[in-house]
């Protein structure tokens, strides 16, 4: 009982810059709050901030905040969604029975107690945008895990929203693991050996030896630890770390997992079947914070470049990694919420002037000829009242006249 209250007590407090323990206080909730509003309104908006936010203690606090900073950290213009995936979407797709089947199988996903026809419209959602996806991408190819992620976006953010979103993170810090082959994928999980092998020796002998490899780690990294986290807290805490931070960030959290537990994990007995499973089945009472920041460590103690250097990392170019500096870059101009409002309100206003402008132009025509009807009537009786009394000359420039229209008749007379 001491130690459960002990650890109750260590998640709700934090250390201050002298190293001193201190309560993460309501002021503090508040100040961080307002840190993250000042950065969405500032122009350009603060990216660097929000990242830091991100990863900091308690994330981005609340799903009203993640609703306004997921889509800046992804370079997601909200005023500029797609449009809600049609019914067609559903129909000759070849992923279509396996995303329905793979959906139908996530209802631990969703609030517990929530009624059965909300949740069948969210299950129908979610197989909608991720067949969109998949359908507007077909570069990209499905795998088992790829709704974890899916589910995740669409409770928090909703459908339009969560569909941009989802296509990002799909052609970036998700791309290695929608190759037809699962050889990216392996890549990535072959970066987590050399991390622990850079912190404990010790314990990464102790794994070869066991030769258990690295596919207890799978479900974690290509469903951003979704699939197997039951308290949908913890997996949206580590949704805010993630969507800020490199696309290799899933596996040095791994690492930092394994390290966390090594004292259980040496006290396995030496094979394969029993490390294997006992390191498959993640805690759910993790320190979830201390991790988090011990992963940051290790990226920058150990970053990508200098693991990549050993051989077994070399063969294979990553296109999350490879294409993620660009991607950084590309979030860092981006316009505020209130900027992006004002000038897609201006847009649709131009628009609307603008195509009201065609329809004019286009009954221009139609509207020209009727007068230039009248006008030639008008022009005929001007022309025999001319030719009376006036002669051939005048008969002339009205015949003249008539040929370049009415209005040249009018200026005339």
């Amino acid at each position: 009982m001491k130690r459960l209250k002990r650890k109750k007590e260590d998640a709700a407090v934090g250390l201050n810059g002298n190293g001193a323990v201190t309560k993460q206080t309501d002021c503090g909730r508040k100040l961080k709050l307002a840190e993250i509003h000042q950065a969405l309104f500032s122009d350009p908006v603060d990216i660097e901030t929000l990242r830091r936010a991100a990863a900091s203690r308690g994330g981005l606090l609340t799903n009203e905040v993640r609703r306004k900073v997921w889509p800046k950290l992804l370079n997601v213009n909200v005023y500029n969604l797609p449009p809600k995936p049609g019914r067609d979407v559903r129909e000759d797709h070849k992923d279509h029975d396996q995303v329905v089947l793979d959906v139908r199988r996530s209802m631990k996903r969703f609030p517990k107690g929530m009624p059965a026809p909300e949740r069948a419209v969210l299950q129908q959602q979610l197989t909608d945008i991720i067949l969109e996806v998949l359908k507007c991408n077909p570069q990209l190819h499905y795998y088992q895990g790829y709704h974890d992620v899916a589910v995740t976006l669409l409770l928090v953010v909703g459908e339009r929203m969560a569909l941009a979103m989802l296509d990002t993170l799909s052609n970036h810090h998700l791309r290695d693991f929608m190759d037809p082959t699962m050889d990216s994928t392996k890549h990535i999980l072959n970066y987590l050996m050399p991390i622990l092998e850079q912190v404990d020796t010790e314990l990464h002998n102790f794994m070869i030896r066991s030769e258990v490899g690295t596919i207890f780690a799978l479900s974690w990294l290509i469903t951003w630890y979704g699939h197997v986290l039951s308290d949908f807290k913890h997996t949206m805490r580590l949704y805010d770390f993630f969507l800020a931070s490199h696309p290799l960030m899933p596996i040095y959290l791994a690492a930092t997992i394994v390290l966390h537990r090594e004292k259980e994990v040496k006290k396995a007995e030496c094979d394969m079947a029993m490390v294997h499973h006992l390191l498959s089945r993640i805690p759910q009472d993790l320190p979830y914070q201390l991790l988090i920041v011990r992963a940051q460590d290790l990226f920058h103690q150990y970053p990508p470049s200098l693991l990549a250097k050993r051989a077994m990392l070399q063969s294979h170019k990553s296109l999350s990694i490879s294409t993620f500096q660009a991607f950084q870059l590309s979030t860092l101009d981006q316009r505020p919420d209130s900027v992006l409002q004002r000038l897609t309100k201006e847009h649709v206003s131009n628009s609307r002037l603008a195509s009201q402008h065609c329809g004019q132009a286009a009954a221009l025509p139609q509207s020209r000829g009727q007068r230039w009807g009248r006008g030639n009537r008008m022009v005929k009786m001007a022309v025999w009242g001319l030719s009376a009394t006036l002669g051939a000359a005048v008969f002339a420039v009205a015949q003249t006249a008539l040929d370049w229209g009415p209005e040249v008749l009018q200026q005339l007379f």
